[in-house]
């Protein structure tokens, strides 16, 4: 949902490569989150074989109060266990550490 949400929308061999999962395991993530009402499939303008797939509106404000739950969870983890020393270290591995997790 995450990837959908930066992109706006993808094919479905697109999220699964970006997920680095086979398109049978994608197709059925996906077909999951269409019954939840997270997704919706727009057939492509170009190829009528292909069909984009983008968060519903419902699947967007999921995703959103999630990430901003885990943010919170996230925050007061740091708060209530780290040492003001620890809050700096992490302050400057931040971008070393952005950097890896956005490796292709």
């Amino acid at each position: 949902m995450g990837l959908l949400y930066e992109h706006r929308g993808l094919l479905p061999s697109e999220l699964a490569a970006m997920e680095m999962i086979t398109n049978q395991s994608m197709s059925q993530v996906l077909n999951h989150l269409f019954e939840m009402g997270y997704i919706i499939r727009v057939p492509s303008e170009t190829d009528k074989r292909k069909v984009n797939i983008s968060l519903s509106e419902e699947g967007e404000k999921i995703f959103l109060q999630f990430k901003n739950e885990r943010d919170e969870w996230l925050l007061n983890a740091i708060e209530k266990t780290c040492t003001p020393e620890e809050k700096e270290m992490l302050k400057k591995i931040i971008v070393p550490f952005t950097k890896l997790i956005e490796f292709k």
